[in-house]
């Protein structure tokens, strides 16, 4: 069959790359020695609470690598037995359209993509970096997504659509910010996929004390992105093997394997196993970025323990998460895994562009592609995006709008 490659394409992963000023700009002056660029020799790093992140090796952004250039090291092409850092060599000076929304239609319409769900990159570490002082985290979000907002707007053109941040390290704060990004046209937010710390502790952002603030989401009827993070796992790796660097490319083999992607399929247990989901049945999760082959060993699981005791789920753990789960798989990783399990209208592609972990361009996928027919390559390639925000598919098949235009 030969593999259709004109769907309209809706990539549910892309980045942009933050100025310099993107945590500073708003943070009022009371955190500001809270959240300093240091130079360490001829690199730049950024210090939160006095500790030296090295998590993104370049917060700055003015050289970066190239989009795709760790692509033979995540398809297990990486023969030549390279590390990330010499995969990525010298970077090349960030280009216009990794900083600004005009400038990225330009670039996405030379590679023949529509639309585009695009996220922020520093917010990576904040949470992380930030937990023990819940006052700066919400600070430091907030005064992110204002310079998102400013910077690229929270949907621009109705082709990019930007995830503002939410963090839930105190359930009053993250209603107001839901409120914010709301009145400022957002149509997807982002969480990281992670216990939370307030002040009273670390705990699950799926317990009932958080339910104000999905109720809130699921009246306003937007969904929720959990893009992969600076893993939460940190501590406990580093009780089996002390970091010389918290830098993801220079990662062992070891933190490889032990960190795997246990921090989204936590996240999902526990909004699942604790029942936010089942409160809230309307509630559209994105799993973005975080692969696909945890979800095989997790529906396992979640059926194995509902066998020993169903009296402990509101409902079968896995109509739950067919309902309300979407998943991007990585693109080196298997479509069929999730359509298996999770279904044909609940799985998307996402380039991560540009970044370089992701593709040099969207289209580059169909060298991934697994013989897709025309209906499915639609869905994957763009439609199930659409759906998940509620914006009209682009399959003339399915949209008679589109036919009598």
């Amino acid at each position: 069959m030969t593999q259709f490659t004109d769907a309209p394409i809706f990539d549910a992963d892309q980045h942009m790359y933050e100025t310099p000023d993107a945590l500073l700009r708003h943070l009022p002056e009371q955190f500001h020695r809270a959240v300093q660029f240091v130079q360490l020799g001829r690199a730049t790093r950024i210090a939160i609470l006095g500790k030296i992140t090295e998590y993104i090796p370049n917060p700055t952004f003015d050289r970066v690598a190239a989009p795709g250039a760790y692509e033979k090291f995540f398809s297990s092409r990486n023969s030549e037995g390279l590390s990330l850092r010499e995969m990525g060599g010298k970077g090349i000076d960030a280009l216009p359209a990794f900083r600004s929304p005009e400038e990225r239609i330009k670039m996405m319409d030379q590679q023949g993509a529509e639309q585009a769900l695009v996220y922020p990159t520093l917010a990576n570490l904040v949470e992380h970096s930030a937990a023990e002082d819940p006052d700066l985290v919400v600070a430091m979000i907030h005064a992110l997504n204002q310079w998102m907002l400013e910077q690229w707007g929270f949907t621009h053109a109705d082709r990019l659509f930007m995830t503002p941040v939410i963090t839930l390290a105190q359930v009053e704060e993250a209603r107001r910010e839901l409120q914010f990004v709301l009145e400022n046209g957002a149509r997807a937010i982002l969480i990281k996929p992670a216990p939370v710390k307030s002040w009273k502790g670390w705990r699950s952002p799926a317990l009932p004390e958080f339910d104000p603030f999905w109720a809130d989401v699921e009246k306003a009827g937007i969904p929720v992105v959990l893009h992969a993070s600076q893993p939460p796992l940190d501590d406990y790796i580093n009780r089996w093997e002390p970091p010389s660097t918290n830098n993801f490319t220079s990662m062992s083999s070891f933190r490889w394997v032990a960190l795997g992607h246990r921090e989204i399929a936590d996240m999902i247990t526990s909004l699942i196993c604790h029942g936010t989901l089942t409160r809230f049945p309307k509630l559209r999760i994105a799993s973005v970025e975080n692969g696909s082959s945890w979800i095989r060993p997790l529906f396992h699981d979640l059926e194995d323990t509902y066998g020993k005791m169903p009296q402990a789920f509101p409902e079968h753990p896995l109509e739950v998460f067919r309902r309300n789960v979407w998943v991007s798989p990585f693109w080196e990783g298997s479509v069929a895994d999730v359509v298996e399990t999770v279904g044909w209208d609940r799985v998307m592609f996402g380039s991560d562009y540009p970044h370089p972990e992701g593709l040099a361009e969207p289209k580059d996928y169909y060298r991934y592609a697994e013989g897709m027919d025309e209906k499915r390559t639609r869905d994957f390639m763009g439609d199930n995006a659409r759906r998940l925000l509620g914006l009209p598919v682009r399959n003339p098949a399915e949209n008679p709008d589109l036919v009598s235009a």
